[in-house]
Parts: structure tokens; C-alpha cells; sequence
């Protein structure tokens, strides 16, 4: 007999790092919760390698699931209005962004409730290793759960804001304007001259005066770090965003690893 076990299991891939975390539904807190950040970008095939090892040295991976999630974290990704999505025309989606093959598998994650299509390429090789390891799983784009959680928390809203989602290497900007999106990019970067060069070209480009316009830095930044300190030398109106968070911890958590998983502790529905 299948026994549930109320725990979910969502594993964040990326070429420059892993994150897991397991969720007790029964009372929604974190019993788990990892990151392993590589020296340099590795390639997928590393990537899986890096992936297994994990997970068959940990025995805490040995329970029973009753839901897995795994989040593609590329920049092999477009957003794309669902009116002028056609699901025959993925690649054309893609290709005048992002480098891809012809042999590329593209998958793509309806948004329904924002009206929106996140057309991605996902990591084949380890998708084919965590259904044989869990069986039947879920996958996403990392921009899916980033953009539908930032949506959700503007609906209603009549200003103008842009979310910035700082990674180790790379950064998310989401522009919302009256709950609807504006803008969704992401950037690679640096140095801190470049996280603000980005940010500024970025507002230019949207016509956003930065005297006025409010910035919410999620992810990893903290206020009084140089990605905070150079962004509020140019932006009048900066906030580290504390919790958007719906799930409890235990104490042992600190508040930075909430901070640097911000991505992942959202990723349950």
C-alpha cells in the first residue's frame, strides 16, 4: 500500500550551483534545506554528477515523497504573452536570445493566471535521472515561479515597482506596473558596477525616473552590502523585501539562507 508522507521535495539545478528543500505539508515548515554553489559554471553533464553525489550521500533523500519539483535555473528562457503563443513555434521564441541547438528539447510553463508563457530549455539528462530516481515529477523554469510569485504579491497594486532577484552570478529584473508585468530580463554580472549599470540601463529603457521609482531586492543581498549600498547611491527608493515567504522555519534557519533561497522556499503551490 502507498503510504503518504506529506513531504514535498524541490531541487533547484543551475550550471553554477544546487539547492534542496523539503516541505512538511502537514504543518508547512521547512524540514530541509541546502545550497551547494560551485567554484566556476560547470557543464550539465558535471552539473548531474554534482547532483548524484548529493543525493546518494544524504539519507534524508531516502523518504518517501509525495510531491517532487525540479527548477531549471538557465538563461535559455523567454517570456511570451499567451495571445501570440503558438506551441509549434517554440524555438522561434528562443533563438533570437539565447543560443540553442536543433536537438534541444523546449518545454514551456503556462501561467495562466497572469496571462503569460515561459518558453525554456530544460536539462534533459538530469530530468531523465530524477524520474528514475522519484518516478513521476514536476519541472519548471526558475523565471515561472519567480515572476508568478512577485505577480501574486502585486495584484491589486497601482504602482509602479521593479524586482531585482539577485543570484551569485546573475540577476533577475521583473518590472510591474498596476499589477501587470512590465518587463522580465535577467543579466549576468561581476561586479557591482555592473549589477547597477543594468539596473539603470534597464529604467532608461522604461522610461522609470529613479528618484521615483520604488527597487525590492530579494535573493542574495542584505542591506548595507555593495550590491545595496551602489544601488541606493543611484535609486532614491531601495528595500531589502524581508519575508514573501508563506512557509515556516525551524530556528536553526538563518536569515540569509531564507534571503539566498528566496527562489526555491517559493517554489511550492
Amino acid at each position: 500500500m502507498n503510504k503518504k508522507s506529506s513531504k514535498a521535495l524541490s531541487i533547484q539545478i543551475s550550471l553554477s550551483g544546487l539547492s534542496f528543500c523539503i516541505l512538511n505539508n502537514k504543518n508547512n515548515s521547512v524540514d530541509f534545506l541546502k545550497s551547494v554553489v560551485f567554484p566556476k559554471k560547470q557543464t550539465p553533464f558535471t552539473v548531474l554528477e554534482q547532483l548524484k553525489t548529493v543525493l546518494n550521500t544524504n539519507t534524508i533523500f531516502e523518504q518517501a515523497f509525495d510531491e517532487v519539483l525540479l527548477i531549471h535555473e538557465n538563461e535559455l528562457s523567454s517570456i511570451v504573452p499567451k495571445p501570440l503563443f503558438d506551441e509549434n513555434n517554440t524555438a522561434d521564441y528562443l533563438k533570437f536570445n539565447a543560443k540553442i541547438l536543433n536537438t534541444d528539447f523546449i518545454a514551456f510553463d503556462d501561467l495562466s493566471d497572469h496571462n503569460s508563457v515561459v518558453v525554456f530549455v530544460p536539462y534533459v539528462n538530469i530530468n531523465n535521472y530524477i524520474f528514475d530516481r522519484f518516478g513521476e515529477f514536476v519541472y519548471k523554469h526558475a523565471a515561472s515561479i519567480l515572476i508568478k510569485t512577485i505577480l501574486d504579491q502585486e495584484i491589486g497594486s497601482n504602482n509602479t515597482c521593479v524586482y531585482i532577484h539577485v543570484g551569485n552570478d546573475h540577476f533577475e529584473i521583473i518590472a510591474v506596473k498596476n499589477g501587470q508585468l512590465l518587463l522580465y530580463n535577467t543579466f549576468e554580472y561581476q561586479s557591482k558596477e555592473d549589477f547597477i549599470y543594468y539596473i539603470l540601463f534597464t529604467l532608461e529603457q522604461l522610461q522609470l525616473d529613479p528618484e521615483t521609482v520604488q527597487i525590492k531586492l530579494l535573493g542574495n543581498v542584505q542591506k548595507g552590502d555593495e550590491l545595496y549600498d551602489i544601488a541606493y547611491k543611484y535609486v532614491r527608493h531601495v528595500e531589502v523585501v524581508e519575508n514573501l515567504l508563506k512557509c515556516k522555519f525551524e530556528s536553526k534557519l538563518q536569515i540569509d539562507e531564507r534571503h539566498n533561497n528566496f527562489l526555491i522556499l517559493n517554489s511550492f503551490s
